[in-house]
């Protein structure tokens, strides 16, 4: 055999080391018939098995390939949660639930929050991780057939045709165990379903994970029942917030499908590393899909959604931070716990920083501080209440320019509590004029004909006498500037 013929042990190699723990019982014999593989010599005896193995293996669902990948990490120390451990953390559920009741009028959640495992989170929001992933799994796979075709020869062409669905079942499967990597890792470092600042759990649901309490408070030197009463409450605060503002899970998740839209793959990165790609190295690219080098730059429209997103999390969190403030401000350690929780959302972990080099979303709060100190500002001005139902409707929410301008939306509140009327800005008025017909017949100083109107007499009494009254003149009798 030529050195550069093709040789079924190392394209065996290669496929088992790409897909990694997937591939176990996979054979090249599977690929035997398909035009321009002739000659790799492959054994027709095991053929028959093999490609049993390899219909299996590429026809399944790569999400649930990226699931047992997960809970194999999740699961792996075989920790549980004991029945102590469980009854510590509905004691600490119960009294922080009151404690929130003092500090928000947002009702109650109609199901008891729980302790999760590792396992569990993984399992319950994996329908949430594919949403946010799915993407970007299908445009590696089809850049991946796009690159080889590149790459292979005229008279190997066929090869690639007659491979092309495993070919895309490759690249789908190695994102899938890339990710359920990255999420069995995100799993040791969560400590409740709001923690990662979306909403990974259904609405409603409360949850803490009480394997990765201790890592929490690492170096805090705080009891971990105080470290468990401050994550209830917050987690309480959350789940209270997404029940009640149901539309609040659409709307986020909106903002990052916006943005997943414009998750494209590097193909000239992707056939230079097709290029390189030899059995020596297969993992090159599983690295490269792992650490995001597949991932071209941002464009403006991602930057703008990603800040549009960063800005609705920070609102969010900004007031889940100002409630649970207010309602753990019993515990003697809170302050502590609060800034250790702000820092940790703020910087993120490990597995959080692998997951957004996985499908280039990085989710930083970065306005956490401003959002609170809005939220705090509104409160102290207009109370709990009035504050909570700015979450009855989209269209009350605060948005980016009131973190900016936190003044400015605490005047239109108490404006609105005074039964004012809020300023209208001049495109308003012009139409609330041209509605009501004032600016019909032309300006006030014009007859219904259009023509001049005649010159007021000397001694006249001036234009409160016309017929537009004072009130249409210069708009000062409805407290409403000129246009």
């Amino acid at each position: 055999m030529a050195e550069n013929d093709p040789n079924s042990e190392d394209f065996l190699q290669f496929l088992r080391r790409m897909l990694g723990e997937n591939a176990e019982g996979f054979d090249l014999s599977a690929l035997q018939g398909l035009e321009g593989l002739e000659g790799l010599n492959l054994d027709p005896a095991m053929m028959q098995q093999m490609m049993q193995q390899m219909q299996h293996a590429m026809s399944g669902d790569p999400w649930e390939t990226a699931l047992r990948q997960a809970l194999h990490i999740a699961n792996r120390d075989g920790l549980g949660i004991d029945t102590g451990s469980r009854g510590s953390i509905a004691d600490a559920f119960a009294l922080a639930d009151l404690w929130v009741g003092e500090a928000t009028t947002i009702s109650e959640l109609a199901s008891p929050p729980r302790a999760l495992t590792r396992g569990e989170w993984v399992e319950q929001t994996l329908p949430v991780w594919k949403e946010v992933a799915a993407p970007v799994s299908t445009s590696i796979a089809d850049a991946l057939m796009t690159a080889l075709e590149g790459q292979t020869p005229e008279d190997m062409q066929g090869v690639v045709q007659g491979a092309g669905r495993l070919m895309r079942g490759i690249g789908s499967s190695v994102f899938a165990m890339q990710f359920g990597q990255v999420l069995g890792n995100l799993s040791l470092e969560v400590v409740s379903g709001g923690d990662v600042g979306i909403p990974v759990l259904p609405a409603g649901t409360a949850a803490v994970i009480p394997q990765n309490l201790a890592a929490f408070g690492e170096g805090l030197e705080i009891p971990e029942d105080q470290i468990a009463l401050y994550l209830a409450a917050r987690e309480l605060a959350y789940a209270r917030l997404y029940r009640h503002a149901r539309w609040l899970h659409l709307h986020v998740m909106t903002q990052i499908t916006e943005f997943a839209k414009g998750v494209t793959v590097d193909v000239e990165a992707l056939e230079d590393l097709a290029g390189r790609l030899d059995p020596s190295d297969p993992e090159e690219l599983r690295r490269a899909i792992e650490g995001g080098a597949l991932l071209p730059a941002q464009s403006e429209a991602q930057r703008e959604a990603l800040e549009r997103l960063e800005n609705l999390i920070a609102t969010i969190d900004g007031w889940v931070d100002v409630v649970t403030t207010q309602a753990t401000s019993r515990l003697p350690d809170s302050t502590r716990i609060a800034e250790a929780a702000r820092r940790r959302r703020a910087a993120g972990g490990p597995a959080e920083d692998a997951l957004g080099a996985l499908v280039g979303l990085q989710i930083r709060p970065r306005r956490l501080r401003e959002a609170a100190a809005m939220w705090q500002a509104v409160t102290d001005a207009v109370g709990v209440e009035a504050r909570d139902a700015l979450w009855d409707y989209p269209d009350l929410m605060p948005d980016a320019s009131d973190i900016d301008d936190p003044a400015a939306l605490v005047a239109r509140l108490r404006a609105h509590a005074r039964g004012e009327e809020p300023a209208q800005d001049e495109m308003d008025e012009a139409l609330q004029r041209l509605l009501s017909g004032d600016d019909f017949g032309g300006a006030s100083g014009e007859g219904a004909d259009g023509d001049d109107a005649p010159e007021e007499s000397e001694g006249s009494e001036g234009p409160e006498h016309s017929d537009g009254g004072p009130e249409h003149s210069d708009g000062e009798g409805s407290g409403e500037k000129p246009v």
